[in-house]
This record gives C-alpha cells, sequence and structure tokens, in this order.
C-alpha cells in the first residue's frame, strides 16, 4: 500500500497553558500538572518502580506519545532508582507526532526533565510513517516511536509488554484509541503478569478492557478528577510462557563481515561475551571489504516490506554512527547527500510525479532537475534525479572495525579461523574445522556468513551474485561533491580512487574481468555523459565481491532450521 502521510500535531495552549490538540480538541495532560499526572496516573498506576526492580529488562507500551512526557517522567524515575533494570524498552504509538521545534516549547514547561528532553529532541526522528528506535543511557533506555495509526501498528509489533500506558484522548473524540479491536491486540502483547494504567474510567472503555482480558479497577485520580483506572492481564492458564532468559550469556559470530559485526555489536551492548570467527586474518575480508558502500533509502511504489525495512534502517543508521564517534570509534563516511539520476526522460518525469504525489518530506527525498542536480554534485550530470540530503557513502571495513572496538573486552576477534561445521553439543553448539578439530563452544551461534558456502546452512535459499568495482584514478573524471547512482554508484575520490560498480552476475569466478569494467564505464556514461572515454577496460583495477541475495531481496533472520529432519505424521 501507499506511505501513509503523517500530519504532524499543531501546538495550541488553552488559556490556563495546558496544551490542546487542535484536531481532537482535548488536553494533553491534566491542567492539575502534567508530571504530576504522569508519575500517579502511568507510573504509580502501574506498580512502578517497584514492579521493574528484580528484572533485567522491563517493557512499558504508551498508546498516545503526544508531547513525551510520560516517556520523559519513566526515564526520570528509572534513572532515579539504584534498583531499575538494566534494559528499559518503551514503545509508543502516534499518529500525529510533534515537529522538534513545537516539544522544545512544550518541554520548557517541564524544566526538571530539561536534560532528558533535550536528549530526545536531539534524536527525533524524520516524521515518516514506522518504527523509529532511539537509543538512550548508552543504549540501556531504548525508546520506539510507533508512527501511525496506533491499531496498524501494534498489528506489526512483536512484543512481550509489562505495563501498559493507555493515554489517549477522550474516547468520545478519539474513539480509535480505545476500540474493542485495539484493546484485545495489547492484551495479546501483554507479558503473563502485565498491568495497565489509564486516566480514564468510562464505562464504554471499562467492558472493553475486561473483555479483551484485562482486571480494571477504579482508583483515586489525580488532582481535580476523582477516579482513574488500573489493573492487570488476567491470568492465561493455556498460554506459552515467554522464552527463558539465557543465563550464560555467550555467543559466537562466525563471519566478520558487516553483518556479523553489527550484531555483535549489539550482543556487546545487551551484556553478552561475544566471540566472532573468520577465515580472513582481518574482519571484513570478502563483499565488505570494498573500499566504500553507498547508503540511500530505497523506494517503491507500493511502500512494500523490504522498503520499509529499509527506511527503518537508514533512520537508525546516522544516530548509531554518531554514537560509535562518541565512543572514540568514527567510521569513515560522508553522509551529506546521494544523487540517484535517472535512467532515461520517461524516468525523470515519473521520478519528479512520485514525489509530487507522495508524502515524502523534503529532509528525506528532493527532487532536483538536470541543473540542480549538476550543480549539486560539482559536474554535469546526465538527468535530473532523487537527493537524498541524509544519504551517501560510508567504508566498510571501518564501520566493521568501529563495531568491534565499541565492544570492548565483550567481543574477541578471532581471524584465519575456517569452520567447516556445526554441532549439537549439550545445550549449545560445537563448531569444527576441516580437520574435525573443535574450534570453539557456546550456548548460541550466530551466522553471518554471507554468500560463503557453508554446509550447516546450504540448504538456505541464498544465491551468491557476483559483483565487480572498477578502480578510477584520482583525476582521471570530474571532481565529485557527492555519491551518485544510476543502475550502479559512483564514489567521491575515497584513498585516491573513485569506486564505480558493480556488476552482476549469478557465476562464482573471482577474477577481474574486462567485460565487467566496459559494462561498469557504461554505467559511468550514464550518469557522467562523456567520461568514459579515457579508459581501457583491459587495464583497469578493481574488486570482485559476492552478494548474499535471496528472493524477495529481505534478510533471513531466525533459527537455523533442520532441513535433514522429517516431519512428523499429521504436521503441515
Amino acid at each position: 500500500m501507499p506511505l501513509t502521510k503523517l500530519d504532524p500535531a499543531r501546538l495550541a495552549f488553552a488559556p490556563d497553558g495546558t496544551p490542546v490538540s487542535e484536531a481532537f480538541g482535548d488536553i494533553y495532560h491534566s491542567a492539575d500538572g502534567g508530571p504530576g499526572q504522569a508519575q500517579h496516573v502511568f507510573l504509580h498506576g502501574n506498580g512502578l518502580p517497584e514492579g521493574w526492580r528484580g528484572k533485567r529488562s522491563f517493557v512499558i507500551l504508551e498508546n498516545g506519545f503526544g508531547s513525551g512526557l510520560n516517556f520523559l517522567t519513566t526515564w526520570a524515575a528509572w534513572r532515579a532508582d539504584p534498583q531499575r533494570p538494566q534494559e528499559l524498552h518503551y514503545l509508543a504509538t502516534e499518529m500525529h507526532p510533534f515537529q522538534a521545534d513545537d516539544l522544545a516549547r512544550l518541554h520548557m514547561q517541564w524544566p526538571e526533565l530539561g536534560f532528558l528532553a533535550e536528549a530526545l529532541r536531539n534524536a527525533w526522528p524524520v516524521l515518516m510513517p514506522g518504527f523509529h528506535r532511539l537509543e538512550f543511557a548508552a543504549g540501556r533506555v531504548v525508546l520506539t516511536l510507533l508512527l501511525d495509526d496506533a491499531e496498524t501498528s501494534l498489528r506489526k509489533l512483536r512484543a512481550s509488554v509489562d505495563a501498559f500506558y493507555l493515554d489517549g484522548f477522550d474516547p468520545h473524540k478519539n474513539p480509535q484509541m480505545w476500540s474493542a479491536s485495539l484493546l484485545r491486540r495489547c492484551a495479546q502483547l501483554a507479558a503473563p503478569e502485565a498491568t495497565f494504567a489509564t486516566w480514564c474510567v468510562a464505562g464504554q472503555v471499562r467492558r472493553a478492557l475486561s473483555e479483551a482480558g484485562f482486571a480494571p479497577e477504579k482508583r483515586p485520580g489525580f488532582g481535580r478528577k476523582r477516579q482513574m483506572l488500573a489493573g492487570k492481564i488476567i491470568a492465561r492458564p493455556g498460554l506459552r510462557p515467554p522464552a527463558p532468559i539465557p543465563t550464560v550469556r555467550h555467543a559466537v559470530v562466525v563471519g566478520a563481515g558487516l553483518a556479523g559485526c553489527a550484531i555483535a555489536a549489539r550482543l556487546a551492548a545487551r551484556g553478552w561475551q561475544v566471540d566472532v570467527l573468520d577465515r580472513h586474518p582481518e574482519p571484513a575480508g570478502a563483499a565488505s571489504g570494498n573500499l566504500a558502500g553507498i547508503v540511500r533509502p530505497m523506494l517503491s511504489r507500493d511502500d512494500n516490506l523490504a522498503s520499509r525495512l529499509n527506511r527503518a534502517c537508514f533512520h537508525y543508521l546516522q544516530p548509531a554512527l554518531q554514537q560509535l564517534d562518541r565512543l572514540g570509534q568514527p567510521p569513515r563516511r560522508n553522509l551529506d547527500g546521494i544523487l540517484q539520476i535517472a535512467r532515461d526522460d520517461e524516468h525523470e518525469a515519473l521520478q519528479r510525479a512520485w514525489l509530487a504525489d507522495h508524502a515524502y518530506p523534503e529532509s528525506f527525498v528532493q527532487f532536483l532537475d538536470q541543473a540542480q542536480a549538476s550543480l549539486s554534485l560539482g559536474t554535469q550530470t546526465s538527468r535530473g534525479g532523487w537527493w537524498f540530503p541524509h544519504g551517501g557513502w560510508i567504508s566498510p571495513p571501518s564501520l566493521c572495525r568501529a563495531w568491534l572496538h565499541a565492544g570492548g573486552s565483550g567481543i574477541r576477534f578471532h581471524g584465519g579461523i575456517e569452520i567447516a561445521d556445526l554441532q549439537p553439543a549439550g545445550h549449545g553448539w560445537r563448531l569444527l574445522d576441516s580437520a574435525g578439530a573443535n574450534v570453539a563452544e557456546a550456548p548460541v551461534v550466530i551466522l553471518a556468513t554471507g554468500a560463503t558456502p557453508f554446509a550447516p546452512a546450504a540448504g538456505l535459499p541464498i544465491t551468491p551474485i557476483r559483483g565487480q568495482v572498477s578502480h578510477l584514478p584520482a583525476g582521471s573524471i570530474p571532481k565529485l561533491a557527492h555519491a551518485a547512482c544510476h543502475e550502479g554508484y559512483l564514489t567521491p575520490m575515497l584513498n585516491g580512487l573513485h569506486c564505480l560498480g558493480a556488476s552482476y552476475v549469478k557465476e562464482s569466478n573471482t577474477e577481474l574481468r574486462a567485460s565487467e569494467h566496459a559494462e561498469n564505464l557504461r554505467r559511468l556514461a550514464g550518469m557522467l555523459p562523456g567520461s568514459d572515454q579515457d579508459f581501457d577496460p583491459e587495464n583497469m583495477t578493481g574488486r570482485v565481491g559476492f552478494r548474499a541475495t535471496t528472493r524477495d531481496h529481505l534478510p533471513l533472520v531466525g533459527a537455523l532450521p533442520d532441513l535433514s529432519a522429517n516431519l512428523q505424521a499429521g504436521v503441515r
């Protein structure tokens, strides 16, 4: 389906200074005090902070993020509690988010939350539909904003929620936030001992909560509001218990390319000890060893799953890189814009019309005509195209090294080790080399081997695709201010070379080929007319790598299937 348009909330105030929603004709919080209401109704109504003590991780879901006041108050309570959980995950739906400037005006009302509010605004995302993950406190506080209709968002969510903040506007003015189907979905997401709290005591809400599987009860309200509702999920004997939390947090990651190093860094940030094994002596020895990789969103007419996933990753990348900068491990990159040049006149017209018909913010993508595109790139382009202001290029080897270093003592890299087999061993796995020798053991093993053949993963639907990148010496083409794409890509100079690529061939040969250099030069001519004239494909340098592709272009994630096992009778 096409991209949903988000209409940001318009900031307005009641005569007493309480923020008001013009769209719904209701206030964002009690006129008797926003922080006080957040404490009384949502934290204390859910038995917090006492309820999260003794837990490693705690998950809260708020329906109606609004100004972020409930999140900020909860974050402040977490910081002040010496018995807080190690991780606080805060999920929040919002259909009409505020712009960052309006948030700043709102947050001025709560100076006691000023430091946290500023951190929230600094991380505030581009307002586009989807899931936006923001990390604070070195990743120990994670805010996931679900920007879209609440029920649509929760249908896509997989979580085990410990506490619900039900904070929609008045059900007579915003009935969708209190619908029976939405509250049933909340119950489906509830952990076995989940609690909820809301300021609303309307009879229809009490009935919908009861029918969904919650046990609501009236409690004293906040300020001039006499009552509120709170309660917990009713016991569900047939419910499968949540998966046990591993007692030994140790994992082996096979493969030290972008995927392997990224997962190692995320596990280490969560307190895991990770051993990363790779057949090359250094990280990024295979496809991730290219001098540069392109960073840009992928747009599709129907905003399909691949596009939505790509967009979420694109939005997450920039703050993740800034966190590496703060840790003293800045990856080499330039993300100050990338141009996707149209293939032909028809495609250029389509690109222009596309953005006119869709709701993409200019901070995400713009259309530039040929003159504007040429000015932006610093040289004459063949046509206009899409300009992504926060796209660009990054050095994959430097990013892999940064991720491994960011894990500190939590990550150990072991190069020059080729794993030939994987066998069950007690409650974990044993990794063997080609001679059958035991190389490593761990309760969790993660395969991030990309297109490299590996026997235990041989049955997965992965197709290796050869990609040859051509290296163009500095001065051989016009100087570029930014990277560009056009059925391929071209980077500004990096280590004295421009990267031009890449071919797309279904075979496993690793030798450089003049025919694929010639193919890349045709891509160059499609971007910068005439720039391909001074090259001899027989005498060009470059690099060959192999993409790990799937039929639907989506990543493969999850438990490795035992493809040799026979299904039991009656199993479909």
